[in-house]
Protein backbone atom coordinates (compact mmCIF):
# COMPACT_ATOMS: atom_id res chain seq x y z
CA UNK A 1 0.00 0.00 0.00
CA UNK A 2 1.63 3.27 -0.82
CA UNK A 3 2.22 5.93 1.79
CA UNK A 4 -0.10 8.55 0.37
CA UNK A 5 -1.23 9.72 3.21
CA UNK A 6 1.57 9.45 5.72
CA UNK A 7 3.61 11.82 3.09
CA UNK A 8 0.36 14.29 2.55
CA UNK A 9 0.19 14.89 6.75
CA UNK A 10 3.76 15.28 6.99
CA UNK A 11 4.11 17.92 4.46
CA UNK A 12 1.39 20.24 5.31
CA UNK A 13 0.93 19.37 9.33
CA UNK A 14 4.87 19.16 10.13
CA UNK A 15 5.91 21.28 7.38
CA UNK A 16 8.83 18.79 6.50
CA UNK A 17 10.87 18.90 3.49
CA UNK A 18 11.08 16.48 0.82
CA UNK A 19 14.24 14.32 2.10
CA UNK A 20 13.30 14.90 5.71
CA UNK A 21 9.86 13.06 4.69
CA UNK A 22 12.29 10.87 2.65
CA UNK A 23 14.13 9.54 5.65
CA UNK A 24 11.15 9.29 7.92
CA UNK A 25 8.98 7.32 5.71
CA UNK A 26 12.20 5.22 3.76
CA UNK A 27 10.99 6.35 0.38
CA UNK A 28 12.82 8.12 -2.31
CA UNK A 29 12.68 12.06 -2.58
CA UNK A 30 11.26 11.59 -6.12
CA UNK A 31 8.48 9.24 -5.07
CA UNK A 32 7.66 11.74 -2.39
CA UNK A 33 7.75 14.70 -5.35
CA UNK A 34 5.42 12.58 -7.17
CA UNK A 35 2.74 12.01 -4.80
CA UNK A 36 2.72 15.50 -3.33
CA UNK A 37 2.43 16.59 -7.78
CA UNK A 38 -0.66 14.52 -7.83
CA UNK A 39 -2.26 15.55 -4.98
CA UNK A 40 -2.05 19.02 -5.79
CA UNK A 41 -2.93 18.16 -9.06
CA UNK A 42 -6.17 16.33 -7.96
CA UNK A 43 -6.94 19.50 -5.41
CA UNK A 44 -6.31 17.08 -2.67
CA UNK A 45 -4.47 19.25 0.60
CA UNK A 46 -4.43 18.55 4.38
CA UNK A 47 -6.36 17.48 6.19
CA UNK A 48 -8.32 14.71 3.64
CA UNK A 49 -11.69 13.99 3.48
CA UNK A 50 -12.96 11.66 6.17
CA UNK A 51 -15.45 9.54 3.58
CA UNK A 52 -11.88 9.24 1.22
CA UNK A 53 -10.41 6.10 2.51
CA UNK A 54 -6.95 4.45 0.77
CA UNK A 55 -8.24 2.82 -2.22
CA UNK A 56 -10.44 5.88 -3.16
CA UNK A 57 -7.26 7.91 -2.61
CA UNK A 58 -5.07 5.96 -4.26
CA UNK A 59 -7.76 6.22 -7.53
CA UNK A 60 -7.97 10.13 -7.45
CA UNK A 61 -4.23 10.11 -7.36
CA UNK A 62 -3.01 7.17 -10.17
CA UNK A 63 -6.71 7.17 -12.25
CA UNK A 64 -6.23 4.00 -14.77
CA UNK A 65 -5.54 5.32 -18.44
CA UNK A 66 -8.44 5.18 -20.70
CA UNK A 67 -8.91 1.67 -22.41
CA UNK A 68 -8.57 1.73 -26.40
CA UNK A 69 -8.26 -1.23 -28.60
CA UNK A 70 -4.89 -1.88 -29.74
CA UNK A 71 -6.06 -2.11 -33.33
CA UNK A 72 -6.56 1.59 -32.86
CA UNK A 73 -3.31 2.73 -31.77
CA UNK A 74 0.03 3.56 -34.13
CA UNK A 75 2.60 1.12 -34.49
CA UNK A 76 5.80 3.13 -34.59
CA UNK A 77 8.10 1.75 -37.75
CA UNK A 78 10.65 -0.47 -36.07
CA UNK A 79 13.24 -0.06 -38.96
CA UNK A 80 12.97 3.65 -39.20
CA UNK A 81 13.54 3.36 -35.17
CA UNK A 82 16.33 1.18 -35.87
CA UNK A 83 18.25 3.40 -38.42
CA UNK A 84 17.78 6.76 -36.18
CA UNK A 85 19.12 4.85 -33.33
CA UNK A 86 22.33 3.92 -35.17
CA UNK A 87 22.39 7.08 -36.95
CA UNK A 88 24.23 8.71 -33.84
CA UNK A 89 25.71 8.00 -30.50
CA UNK A 90 23.63 11.00 -28.72
CA UNK A 91 20.14 9.04 -30.19
CA UNK A 92 18.55 6.71 -27.04
CA UNK A 93 14.99 4.78 -27.02
CA UNK A 94 13.35 7.30 -25.18
CA UNK A 95 13.86 10.36 -27.13
CA UNK A 96 12.33 8.16 -29.64
CA UNK A 97 9.67 7.01 -27.56
CA UNK A 98 9.08 10.90 -26.59
CA UNK A 99 9.06 11.74 -30.31
CA UNK A 100 6.06 8.93 -30.95
CA UNK A 101 4.51 9.90 -28.52
CA UNK A 102 4.25 13.78 -29.16
CA UNK A 103 3.07 12.47 -32.76
CA UNK A 104 0.14 9.93 -31.47
CA UNK A 105 -0.52 10.71 -27.74
CA UNK A 106 -2.68 8.08 -27.60
CA UNK A 107 -0.21 5.54 -28.35
CA UNK A 108 2.01 2.97 -26.26
CA UNK A 109 3.95 4.20 -23.06
CA UNK A 110 7.87 2.99 -22.55
CA UNK A 111 8.13 0.02 -21.52
CA UNK A 112 5.98 -0.96 -24.31
CA UNK A 113 7.80 0.48 -26.74
CA UNK A 114 11.02 -1.03 -25.61
CA UNK A 115 9.73 -4.51 -25.03
CA UNK A 116 8.04 -4.14 -28.83
CA UNK A 117 11.25 -3.14 -30.27
CA UNK A 118 13.72 -5.63 -28.84
CA UNK A 119 11.76 -8.10 -30.10
CA UNK A 120 11.68 -7.23 -33.56
CA UNK A 121 15.79 -6.77 -32.97
CA UNK A 122 15.57 -10.62 -31.98
CA UNK A 123 14.27 -11.27 -35.39
CA UNK A 124 17.00 -10.29 -37.48
CA UNK A 125 20.07 -11.49 -37.99
CA UNK A 126 23.17 -12.31 -35.09
CA UNK A 127 25.01 -9.36 -37.36
CA UNK A 128 21.78 -7.06 -36.99
CA UNK A 129 21.50 -7.42 -33.55
CA UNK A 130 24.86 -5.45 -32.72
CA UNK A 131 24.37 -2.12 -32.09
CA UNK A 132 27.06 0.25 -34.59
CA UNK A 133 26.92 3.88 -34.67
CA UNK A 134 27.07 5.51 -38.23
CA UNK A 135 31.11 5.95 -38.89
CA UNK A 136 32.37 4.59 -35.65
CA UNK A 137 33.99 1.17 -36.83
CA UNK A 138 35.29 -0.54 -39.77
CA UNK A 139 36.45 -4.12 -39.68
CA UNK A 140 39.02 -5.60 -41.48
CA UNK A 141 39.97 -9.27 -41.81
CA UNK A 142 41.38 -11.56 -44.35
CA UNK A 143 39.07 -14.26 -45.58
CA UNK A 144 40.05 -18.32 -45.42
CA UNK A 145 39.89 -19.19 -48.60
CA UNK A 146 42.76 -17.90 -51.95
CA UNK A 147 42.28 -17.24 -55.59
CA UNK A 148 44.86 -18.57 -57.68
CA UNK A 149 46.47 -16.67 -60.10
CA UNK A 150 48.69 -18.42 -62.82
CA UNK A 151 51.54 -17.31 -64.47
CA UNK A 152 51.72 -17.38 -67.88
CA UNK A 153 55.00 -18.55 -68.18
CA UNK A 154 55.23 -21.22 -65.64
CA UNK A 155 51.78 -22.68 -65.51
CA UNK A 156 52.34 -22.41 -61.98
CA UNK A 157 49.40 -21.48 -59.59
CA UNK A 158 49.95 -18.92 -56.68
CA UNK A 159 47.61 -17.85 -54.21
CA UNK A 160 46.15 -14.24 -53.67
CA UNK A 161 44.91 -13.90 -50.61
CA UNK A 162 41.46 -11.79 -50.35
CA UNK A 163 41.29 -8.92 -48.13
CA UNK A 164 37.55 -7.61 -46.80
CA UNK A 165 36.78 -4.81 -44.87
CA UNK A 166 32.86 -4.23 -43.67
CA UNK A 167 31.57 -0.68 -42.10
CA UNK A 168 29.86 -1.41 -38.77
CA UNK A 169 26.04 0.54 -39.36
CA UNK A 170 25.73 -0.04 -43.37
CA UNK A 171 27.67 -3.54 -43.67
CA UNK A 172 29.30 -1.80 -47.23
CA UNK A 173 32.12 -3.94 -47.78
CA UNK A 174 35.24 -3.93 -49.37
CA UNK A 175 37.74 -6.37 -50.90
CA UNK A 176 40.72 -7.04 -52.96
CA UNK A 177 43.42 -9.64 -53.75
CA UNK A 178 46.99 -9.14 -52.40
CA UNK A 179 49.74 -11.73 -53.03
CA UNK A 180 50.74 -11.82 -48.94
CA UNK A 181 49.43 -11.34 -46.10
CA UNK A 182 52.87 -9.49 -44.85
CA UNK A 183 53.49 -6.02 -43.67
CA UNK A 184 53.25 -4.11 -46.83
CA UNK A 185 50.30 -5.77 -48.39
CA UNK A 186 48.11 -5.48 -45.53
CA UNK A 187 48.74 -1.63 -45.44
CA UNK A 188 48.17 -1.17 -48.65
CA UNK A 189 44.57 -2.61 -48.56
CA UNK A 190 44.08 -0.60 -45.41
CA UNK A 191 44.69 2.68 -47.64
CA UNK A 192 42.75 0.83 -50.63
CA UNK A 193 39.90 0.44 -48.31
CA UNK A 194 39.94 4.12 -47.05
CA UNK A 195 39.76 5.42 -50.60
CA UNK A 196 37.19 3.10 -51.48
CA UNK A 197 34.89 4.41 -48.42
CA UNK A 198 35.79 8.00 -49.76
CA UNK A 199 36.59 8.65 -45.37
CA UNK A 200 37.76 7.27 -42.31
CA UNK A 201 35.78 5.58 -39.21
CA UNK A 202 36.59 6.81 -35.59
CA UNK A 203 37.67 3.18 -35.01
CA UNK A 204 39.30 -0.26 -36.57
CA UNK A 205 38.98 -3.33 -35.70
CA UNK A 206 41.41 -6.03 -36.52
CA UNK A 207 42.34 -9.33 -36.16
CA UNK A 208 45.15 -10.23 -34.32
CA UNK A 209 47.35 -10.96 -37.55
CA UNK A 210 50.81 -9.95 -36.82
CA UNK A 211 50.97 -7.44 -39.38
CA UNK A 212 48.82 -5.72 -37.41
CA UNK A 213 49.42 -6.64 -33.52
CA UNK A 214 53.18 -7.12 -32.43
CA UNK A 215 51.97 -9.11 -29.44
CA UNK A 216 47.93 -10.06 -28.60
CA UNK A 217 46.87 -9.09 -25.08
CA UNK A 218 43.19 -8.83 -23.92
CA UNK A 219 43.83 -5.34 -21.84
CA UNK A 220 46.52 -3.83 -23.54
CA UNK A 221 47.75 -4.98 -27.27
CA UNK A 222 50.89 -4.37 -28.83
CA UNK A 223 50.64 -2.75 -32.07
CA UNK A 224 52.79 -3.44 -34.73
CA UNK A 225 54.42 0.30 -34.84
CA UNK A 226 53.97 0.61 -38.56
CA UNK A 227 50.39 0.17 -38.17
CA UNK A 228 49.86 2.56 -35.56
CA UNK A 229 51.82 4.88 -37.76
CA UNK A 230 49.04 4.14 -40.58
CA UNK A 231 46.08 4.61 -38.37
CA UNK A 232 48.08 8.25 -36.57
CA UNK A 233 48.33 9.35 -40.66
CA UNK A 234 44.34 8.73 -40.58
CA UNK A 235 43.52 9.69 -37.13
CA UNK A 236 41.85 6.43 -36.39
CA UNK A 237 42.29 3.95 -33.22
CA UNK A 238 42.73 0.68 -33.44
CA UNK A 239 40.66 -2.03 -30.56
CA UNK A 240 41.81 -5.31 -31.95
CA UNK A 241 39.22 -8.49 -31.58
CA UNK A 242 40.61 -10.47 -28.37
CA UNK A 243 42.48 -13.68 -29.17
CA UNK A 244 39.64 -16.76 -29.74
CA UNK A 245 36.76 -13.85 -29.61
CA UNK A 246 35.32 -14.36 -33.04
CA UNK A 247 31.98 -12.54 -31.69
CA UNK A 248 34.76 -9.16 -31.13
CA UNK A 249 34.69 -8.93 -34.99
CA UNK A 250 31.39 -10.57 -35.95
CA UNK A 251 30.41 -7.78 -38.39
CA UNK A 252 33.69 -9.36 -40.50
CA UNK A 253 33.30 -12.67 -40.44
CA UNK A 254 29.90 -12.23 -41.64
CA UNK A 255 31.52 -9.70 -44.25
CA UNK A 256 34.10 -12.53 -45.17
CA UNK A 257 31.17 -15.36 -45.37
CA UNK A 258 28.98 -13.43 -47.91
CA UNK A 259 32.09 -12.41 -50.12
CA UNK A 260 33.04 -16.07 -50.04
CA UNK A 261 29.83 -16.71 -51.12
CA UNK A 262 28.69 -14.42 -53.13
CA UNK A 263 32.19 -13.46 -55.17
CA UNK A 264 34.73 -16.24 -54.63
CA UNK A 265 31.82 -18.94 -55.54
CA UNK A 266 31.00 -17.30 -58.85
CA UNK A 267 35.22 -17.26 -59.57
CA UNK A 268 35.74 -21.22 -58.94
CA UNK A 269 35.90 -22.41 -62.38
CA UNK A 270 37.28 -18.99 -63.57
CA UNK A 271 41.74 -18.47 -64.39
CA UNK A 272 43.01 -14.97 -63.53
CA UNK A 273 46.62 -14.51 -65.00
CA UNK A 274 47.55 -11.52 -62.87
CA UNK A 275 46.26 -9.94 -59.60
CA UNK A 276 45.07 -6.77 -61.33
CA UNK A 277 42.75 -8.56 -63.57
CA UNK A 278 41.52 -10.64 -60.41
CA UNK A 279 41.17 -7.40 -58.77
CA UNK A 280 39.06 -5.55 -61.73
CA UNK A 281 36.92 -8.34 -61.19
CA UNK A 282 36.77 -8.09 -57.34
CA UNK A 283 35.52 -4.63 -58.17
CA UNK A 284 32.78 -5.67 -60.33
CA UNK A 285 31.21 -8.30 -58.30
CA UNK A 286 31.38 -5.93 -55.12
CA UNK A 287 29.12 -3.78 -56.61
CA UNK A 288 26.97 -5.89 -57.19
CA UNK A 289 26.93 -7.14 -54.02
CA UNK A 290 26.45 -3.65 -51.94
CA UNK A 291 24.01 -3.29 -54.42
CA UNK A 292 21.93 -6.39 -53.34
CA UNK A 293 19.13 -5.70 -51.24
CA UNK A 294 18.48 -6.89 -47.39
CA UNK A 295 16.26 -10.44 -47.24
CA UNK A 296 15.08 -8.55 -43.93
CA UNK A 297 16.13 -4.89 -44.34
CA UNK A 298 14.42 -2.58 -46.61
CA UNK A 299 17.50 -1.39 -48.85
CA UNK A 300 20.76 -2.59 -49.76
CA UNK A 301 24.40 -2.04 -47.80
CA UNK A 302 24.91 0.76 -50.67
CA UNK A 303 21.50 2.38 -49.90
CA UNK A 304 22.47 2.39 -46.01
CA UNK A 305 26.13 3.51 -46.49
CA UNK A 306 24.98 6.31 -48.04
CA UNK A 307 22.25 7.70 -45.60
CA UNK A 308 24.21 6.57 -42.92
CA UNK A 309 28.06 5.84 -42.84
CA UNK A 310 29.47 8.04 -45.65
CA UNK A 311 27.86 11.52 -43.72
CA UNK A 312 29.37 10.59 -40.57
CA UNK A 313 33.01 9.42 -42.18
CA UNK A 314 35.93 11.57 -41.22
CA UNK A 315 37.14 13.39 -44.37
CA UNK A 316 40.54 11.71 -45.65
CA UNK A 317 43.67 13.17 -44.94
CA UNK A 318 45.32 15.14 -47.94
CA UNK A 319 47.75 12.52 -49.31
CA UNK A 320 47.53 8.67 -48.28
CA UNK A 321 49.32 6.83 -46.06
CA UNK A 322 52.85 6.52 -47.85
CA UNK A 323 54.34 2.92 -46.32
CA UNK A 324 56.88 3.02 -44.05
CA UNK A 325 59.24 0.75 -41.78
CA UNK A 326 60.44 1.02 -38.40
CA UNK A 327 63.31 -0.13 -36.93
CA UNK A 328 65.55 0.81 -33.49
CA UNK A 329 69.46 1.30 -34.28
CA UNK A 330 72.10 2.54 -31.97
CA UNK A 331 73.91 5.25 -33.18
CA UNK A 332 77.59 4.24 -33.29
CA UNK A 333 80.72 6.23 -32.05
CA UNK A 334 80.84 8.23 -35.19
CA UNK A 335 77.38 9.33 -35.17
CA UNK A 336 75.75 7.57 -37.67
CA UNK A 337 72.57 4.83 -38.09
CA UNK A 338 73.40 2.49 -40.16
CA UNK A 339 70.21 1.56 -42.60
CA UNK A 340 70.44 -1.23 -44.88
CA UNK A 341 74.08 -1.20 -45.21
CA UNK A 342 73.95 2.75 -45.81
CA UNK A 343 74.79 4.90 -42.74
CA UNK A 344 73.27 8.02 -42.20
CA UNK A 345 74.53 10.85 -39.26
CA UNK A 346 72.38 12.39 -36.63
CA UNK A 347 73.26 14.78 -33.97
CA UNK A 348 76.68 13.70 -32.12
CA UNK A 349 74.99 14.38 -28.61
CA UNK A 350 73.29 11.04 -29.41
CA UNK A 351 76.04 8.76 -29.53
CA UNK A 352 75.52 5.65 -27.88
CA UNK A 353 71.36 6.18 -28.18
CA UNK A 354 68.97 3.97 -29.45
CA UNK A 355 66.58 5.75 -31.88
CA UNK A 356 63.30 4.78 -34.00
CA UNK A 357 64.01 5.26 -37.49
CA UNK A 358 61.44 5.21 -39.79
CA UNK A 359 62.33 3.97 -42.99
CA UNK A 360 59.96 5.14 -46.49
CA UNK A 361 60.87 4.51 -49.98
CA UNK A 362 62.15 7.84 -50.15
CA UNK A 363 63.42 9.03 -47.14
CA UNK A 364 64.84 7.80 -43.74
CA UNK A 365 64.04 9.68 -40.73
CA UNK A 366 64.95 8.93 -36.80
CA UNK A 367 63.35 9.87 -33.90
CA UNK A 368 64.36 10.48 -30.56
CA UNK A 369 61.90 10.06 -27.24
CA UNK A 370 59.28 10.54 -29.60
CA UNK A 371 60.91 14.03 -31.21
CA UNK A 372 62.61 13.30 -34.96
CA UNK A 373 66.34 14.57 -34.97
CA UNK A 374 67.22 13.71 -38.42
CA UNK A 375 66.13 13.75 -41.77
CA UNK A 376 68.03 12.49 -45.20
CA UNK A 377 66.77 11.40 -48.18
CA UNK A 378 67.28 7.17 -48.96
CA UNK A 379 70.36 6.18 -50.72
CA UNK A 380 71.20 2.51 -52.01
CA UNK A 381 74.35 3.21 -52.12
CA UNK A 382 75.57 0.75 -49.53
CA UNK A 383 78.74 1.29 -47.50
CA UNK A 384 78.54 4.76 -48.25
CA UNK A 385 77.77 7.70 -45.57
CA UNK A 386 75.19 10.39 -45.75
CA UNK A 387 76.32 13.25 -43.58
CA UNK A 388 75.05 16.79 -42.68
CA UNK A 389 77.46 19.30 -41.27
CA UNK A 390 74.64 20.45 -38.20
CA UNK A 391 75.57 16.95 -36.94
CA UNK A 392 79.09 17.27 -36.59
CA UNK A 393 81.29 18.33 -33.76
CA UNK A 394 82.67 21.99 -34.57
CA UNK A 395 86.09 20.34 -35.07
CA UNK A 396 85.07 17.36 -36.86
CA UNK A 397 82.77 20.35 -38.42
CA UNK A 398 85.67 22.38 -39.49
CA UNK A 399 88.46 19.51 -40.26
CA UNK A 400 85.75 18.05 -43.06
CA UNK A 401 85.88 21.14 -45.01
CA UNK A 402 89.27 20.45 -46.14
CA UNK A 403 89.70 18.96 -49.23
CA UNK A 404 93.20 17.96 -50.72
CA UNK A 405 93.43 20.19 -53.70
CA UNK A 406 92.04 22.98 -50.94
CA UNK A 407 95.33 22.76 -48.79
CA UNK A 408 96.93 22.39 -51.81
CA UNK A 409 96.09 25.79 -52.99
CA UNK A 410 95.87 27.62 -49.86
CA UNK A 411 99.54 26.26 -49.44
CA UNK A 412 100.29 27.73 -52.71
CA UNK A 413 98.84 31.10 -51.71
CA UNK A 414 102.50 31.14 -48.85
CA UNK A 415 104.63 30.39 -51.81
CA UNK A 416 105.44 27.90 -54.61
CA UNK A 417 107.50 25.37 -52.65
CA UNK A 418 105.32 25.54 -50.08
CA UNK A 419 102.54 24.10 -52.19
CA UNK A 420 104.74 21.77 -54.02
CA UNK A 421 105.49 20.13 -49.98
CA UNK A 422 101.74 19.86 -49.44
CA UNK A 423 100.90 18.36 -52.40
CA UNK A 424 104.33 15.82 -51.46
CA UNK A 425 103.01 15.17 -48.22
CA UNK A 426 99.41 14.08 -49.53
CA UNK A 427 100.25 12.04 -52.43
CA UNK A 428 103.15 9.92 -50.01
CA UNK A 429 99.83 8.55 -48.21
CA UNK A 430 97.75 6.09 -49.02
CA UNK A 431 94.69 7.98 -48.13
CA UNK A 432 95.15 11.54 -48.76
CA UNK A 433 93.28 12.64 -45.59
CA UNK A 434 95.93 10.92 -43.32
CA UNK A 435 98.22 13.38 -44.93
CA UNK A 436 96.00 16.16 -43.34
CA UNK A 437 96.90 16.55 -40.30
CA UNK A 438 100.39 16.58 -41.44
CA UNK A 439 99.65 19.67 -43.80
CA UNK A 440 97.70 21.33 -41.23
CA UNK A 441 101.06 21.38 -38.87
CA UNK A 442 103.40 22.65 -41.84
CA UNK A 443 100.93 25.70 -42.54
CA UNK A 444 100.87 26.27 -38.79
CA UNK A 445 104.33 26.91 -38.68
CA UNK A 446 104.11 29.98 -41.04
CA UNK A 447 102.17 31.73 -38.32
CA UNK A 448 105.15 30.96 -35.91
CA UNK A 449 108.33 31.64 -38.16
CA UNK A 450 106.58 33.87 -41.27
CA UNK A 451 105.80 32.92 -44.86
CA UNK A 452 109.25 33.57 -46.21
CA UNK A 453 111.23 31.86 -44.15
CA UNK A 454 108.50 28.62 -44.61
CA UNK A 455 108.90 28.72 -47.96
CA UNK A 456 112.69 29.00 -47.93
CA UNK A 457 112.22 25.87 -45.85
CA UNK A 458 110.15 24.03 -47.90
CA UNK A 459 112.31 25.09 -51.00
CA UNK A 460 115.52 23.01 -49.11
CA UNK A 461 113.26 19.97 -47.86
CA UNK A 462 112.43 19.68 -51.61
CA UNK A 463 115.96 19.86 -52.93
CA UNK A 464 117.14 17.00 -50.27
CA UNK A 465 113.76 15.86 -50.90
CA UNK A 466 113.09 15.12 -47.33
CA UNK A 467 109.32 16.76 -47.05
CA UNK A 468 107.54 15.99 -44.16
CA UNK A 469 106.55 18.35 -41.16
CA UNK A 470 110.01 17.02 -38.73
CA UNK A 471 112.25 17.97 -41.38
CA UNK A 472 110.89 21.21 -41.97
CA UNK A 473 109.98 21.84 -38.69
CA UNK A 474 113.85 21.21 -37.78
CA UNK A 475 115.13 22.93 -40.85
CA UNK A 476 113.20 26.14 -39.27
CA UNK A 477 114.29 25.36 -35.89
CA UNK A 478 118.32 25.19 -36.73
CA UNK A 479 117.97 28.20 -39.09
CA UNK A 480 118.97 26.33 -42.25
CA UNK A 481 116.63 28.16 -44.49
CA UNK A 482 118.50 31.15 -44.03
CA UNK A 483 121.63 28.89 -45.64
CA UNK A 484 121.99 28.93 -49.04
CA UNK A 485 121.09 25.49 -50.99
CA UNK A 486 123.75 22.80 -51.32
CA UNK A 487 124.88 22.62 -54.83
CA UNK A 488 125.15 19.45 -56.38
CA UNK A 489 128.65 17.59 -56.62
CA UNK A 490 129.85 16.53 -59.98
CA UNK A 491 131.09 13.25 -59.73
CA UNK A 492 134.09 13.06 -61.87
CA UNK A 493 134.29 9.43 -64.86
CA UNK A 494 135.75 6.81 -64.31
CA UNK A 495 139.80 6.49 -65.03
CA UNK A 496 140.52 4.05 -67.63
CA UNK A 497 141.61 0.92 -66.36
CA UNK A 498 141.89 -2.37 -67.90
CA UNK A 499 139.70 -4.06 -65.57
CA UNK A 500 136.79 -1.78 -66.49
CA UNK A 501 134.79 -3.19 -68.99
CA UNK A 502 132.68 0.22 -70.45
CA UNK A 503 129.13 0.79 -71.92
CA UNK A 504 130.46 -0.62 -75.22
CA UNK A 505 130.92 -4.24 -73.11
CA UNK A 506 126.95 -5.00 -72.83
CA UNK A 507 126.25 -4.66 -76.73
Amino acid sequence: MRKIRDVLRLHHAAKLGRRAISRSLRLSPTTVGEYLRRAEAAGLSWPLPEDLDEIALEQRLFPPALALPLATRPVPLWEAVHRELKATKAMSLFLLWQEYKAGAPEGFQYSWFCEQYRAWLGKLDLVMRQEHRAGEKCFVDYAGQTVPVIDRLTGEARPAHVFVAVLGASNYTYAEATWTEALPDWMGAHVRAFAYFGGVTELLVPDNLRSGVHKACRYEPDLNPTYQDLCAHYGVAVIPARVRRPRDKAKVEVGVQVVERWILARLRHAQFFSLSELNATLRRLLGDLNDRPFQKLPGSRRMLFESLDRPALRALPAEPYEYAEWKRSRVHIDYHVEVDGHYYSVPYALVKQVLDVRVTAHTVECFHKGQRVASHPRSSQKGRHTTLPEHMPEAHRQYAQWTPQRLIDWAAKTGPATGAAVEAILRGRAHPQQGFRSALGLMRLGKDYGAERLEAACRRALALGAVSFKSVQAILKHGLDRQALPTPELTPPAPAHENLRGPDYYY
